[in-house]
């Protein structure tokens, strides 16, 4: 049982659990009611399946650059893109020798993800900008791109095809469930069967004495920051999917901060070094969670980044090793006899 409570994903799963609790006992069992219309389910709890599968591929690439210590607060900015260029290859506003094929606009859209992320890691790797710094830059421009590729508009598709990419069912249950799924044993498989995830917490704790070691410190922060690059690009196809369009002004406007928040709720430390994904997926779903409940209870809308700027406060706070200290210092500490009994 100790073993089991030592591990990352114990707690923030715990704290999934709770909020789950909560929300249910005071909606009146309505959170839990899961109803069936032609073979789909639907429900507040599908909801945050569906919706929340975007923060669980965002977090899984967001998982590794905070790992290393860096960050990318760019992805908001590269979901745009990658919608836009999906959007406008599917409607034939570029490209149209493709006759607006869904599958590869997806690829050339993901792939310009990795275009955006290779900036971003020749950035952090090669220049050795600070990573808040030299992201912000793909934060700024970004849209600025995206709003090219769109000719300034919101594009707007009629492809059934890609819609089902967001709005779409398989037995039952929302396709963008099985696509994180997908997204999320990929990385499971690349830092637990391979030396690249110990190679990132390497860096994170010590990148000089992980360069000493042997670690090609450089081209893993390539790495890393592509596959940000690239799980940005598919949150920004499956949000486009799901509005049959393209809204560069608004598409993953502000999700910068849910995807660092799904990473700190998992556990992983801002400051680098341990990390885990399954961990950062469960704070993806604990953060959708918290945005369905608000929402559902008839919060208003803006009170919602209010509330989770005060959970990023919380995180932080308990990731603070002199918090914690005057925290316990102010606490009644027992006597050796009470500690014996």
């Amino acid at each position: 049982m100790k073993k089991l409570t030592q591990k990352m994903e114990f707690k923030p799963f715990c704290v999934l659990i709770a909020i789950i609790l909560i929300c249910g006992i005071v909606s009146g069992g309505d959170f839990f009611k899961i109803t069936i219309v032609d073979g789909h389910l639907y429900g507040r709890l599908i909801d945050i399946l569906r919706n929340g599968s975007r923060y669980a591929i965002l977090a899984a690439g967001m998982t590794m650059a905070l790992g290393t210590g860096g960050t990318d607060i760019s992805v908001g900015s590269v979901m745009a893109i990658s919608g836009a260029i999906a959007c406008s290859i599917v409607d034939g506003r570029i490209l149209p020798g493709l006759n607006g094929n869904v599958a590869l606009a997806v690829i050339i859209a993901i792939l310009a993800g990795a275009i955006c992320g290779a900036w971003n890691g020749f950035m952090v790797a090669k220049l050795k900008v600070q990573p808040m710094v030299a992201t912000m830059i793909l934060l700024t421009a970004g849209r600025g791109i995206a709003q090219l590729v769109a000719d300034g508009k919101i594009v707007t598709i009629t492809s059934e095809s890609y819609y089902k990419i967001s709005g779409g069912y398989f037995l039952g249950l929302p396709i963008p469930m099985y696509i994180a799924i997908g997204v999320i044993i990929l990385f499971l498989l690349l830092t637990k069967c391979t030396a690249f995830g110990m190679q990132v917490e390497s860096i994170g704790v010590n990148p000089e004495s992980s360069r000493l070691a042997g670690i090609k410190v450089e081209r893993n922060l390539w790495i890393i920051y592509i596959l940000c690059g690239m799980t940005a690009a598919l949150a920004g196809i499956i949000e486009s999917a799901g509005i049959k369009g393209a809204d560069c002004n608004n598409c993953g406007l502000m999700i910068e901060m849910d995807g660092i928040l799904a990473v700190a709720i998992g556990g992983t430390a801002l400051s680098g070094g341990r990390f885990s994904i399954i961990s950062s997926v469960i704070g993806a779903l604990i953060v959708q969670t918290i945005t369905t409940t608000i929402y559902a209870f008839g919060v208003a809308p803006e009170l919602t980044r209010v509330a989770k700027a005060i959970i990023v406060i919380i995180v932080c706070l308990l990731q603070s090793k002199i918090f914690m200290e005057k925290v316990k210092a102010l606490l009644p500490k027992r006597t050796e006899k009470e500690v014996h009994e």
